[in-house]
């Protein structure tokens, strides 16, 4: 099958550090050339990749401090791709609703992967207005805001089966992993943490709008006894560092679409103690691969409960519903549905009865 992978240009496929869905992005690309398929992959420059890359800009638009401008990259991206639509299968584009306008001029099969919140109000009359645009979700609660958008499918997020190893835990610290931001609560990990006794490890990245929040509610916080703050970490990184963690800390307060370090510290056998929001619990298994909470009580008594689960296990639950091949063969069927609909025979089949979305 001729594929088109469509990414964002905020970062590198894959990035050099933080950057959820240019990493997913990657996964699933690596995957698809893996199984055999002939994939093109559209992206910053400095990406790498074994599929064809055809870069719209030079490097990741983060990593370019001259650039103030990110949408116009964004446009001879767009641009590029509808230039060679002709030559795939199927498109599959990661790149939000920016080429939705565009889709009614576009012959060619085509699928949306939303990565992000939906929760935003302004997002209401964009998808209300393009609602026959084909949408993937990454977890059914990700939907939420959006139940009357065109879903055609739901399709968790998978990393390669080998890229993380399980490892018992010895390191004795819990563990935090993602952004220093309101949304992600980097201080109910800290003050988990303190009042359990066991030392904090926190590998973070700042991004500039949340500066502020990290000088005034997190900094202050860091100078407390046994909270280590490691900075950002580089993907080689994650397996000691996930993998030596004694638990796994994810106290989030929004509606998180997916939550890919969840799935990541499972392929480490570590369980994920995790407050009830978005789609924790589509991922966590309840007294399996971790604890779901609604307080910092709660969590704070189930890291007294953490030996009482099995890593092993943990990463049994990983490589049975969170690896990359996995992803990639639920995308396939999304890729032969989409063309099958997009196909003379089916539109002269449906013509009489109207426009038909595919299941979700």
């Amino acid at each position: 099958m001729r594929i088109a992978q469509i990414a964002p240009l905020y970062e590198s496929v894959p990035p050099y550090l933080y950057g959820g869905t240019e990493r997913v992005v990657s996964y699933l690309t690596e995957e698809l050339v893996r199984l055999g398929h002939d994939v093109t992959l559209f992206a910053s420059g400095d990406s790498v990749s074994s599929a064809r890359l055809v870069p719209a800009c030079d490097r990741s638009l983060r990593l370019c401090d001259e650039i103030t401008d990110s949408l116009a990259y964004h446009i001879l991206l767009l641009d590029k791709v509808f230039a060679q639509c002709d030559e795939f299968d199927v498109l599959h584009f990661h790149t939000d609703y920016i080429h939705f306008p565009l889709l009614r001029h576009l012959k060619c099969s085509n699928i949306t992967t939303l990565h992000g919140r939906l929760d935003i109000p302004d997002l209401q009359p964009v998808y209300r207005h393009f609602s026959s645009a084909p949408l993937v979700s990454i977890s059914f609660a990700q939907r939420g805001p959006l139940q009357f958008a065109g879903w055609v499918g739901n399709v968790y997020h998978g990393l390669p089966r080998d890229l993380l190893s399980l490892r018992e835990g010895s390191g004795g610290y819990l563990a935090f992993l993602g952004r220093f931001s309101p949304e992600k609560r980097p201080d109910r990990a800290i003050r988990i943490a303190l009042r359990t006794g066991i030392p904090l490890k926190m590998a973070a990245k700042i991004d500039r709008a949340d500066r502020a929040y990290f000088e005034s509610v997190v900094k202050p916080l860091l100078a407390n006894p046994g909270i280590e703050f490691v900075g950002e970490i580089t993907e080689s990184e994650k397996s000691d560092f996930l993998g030596n963690a004694y638990a796994y800390l994810f106290p989030i307060d929004w509606p998180e679409p997916f939550g890919l370090t969840t799935i990541e510290a499972m392929a480490c056998g570590t369980p994920t103690i995790a407050f009830r929001c978005g789609s924790v619990p589509e991922l966590i298994e309840h007294d399996v691969t971790g604890y779901i909470v609604d307080s910092e009580d709660e969590a704070v008594r189930a890291v007294k409960r953490i030996e009482e689960l099995d890593r092993t296990q943990i990463r049994g639950v990983f490589e049975e519903r969170f690896t990359a091949t996995r992803m990639a063969e639920d995308y396939l069927d999304l890729y032969e549905q989409t063309i099958r609909m997009h196909s003379p025979s089916h539109f002269e089949a449906t013509a009489s009865a109207g426009f038909r979305r595919l299941s979700p």
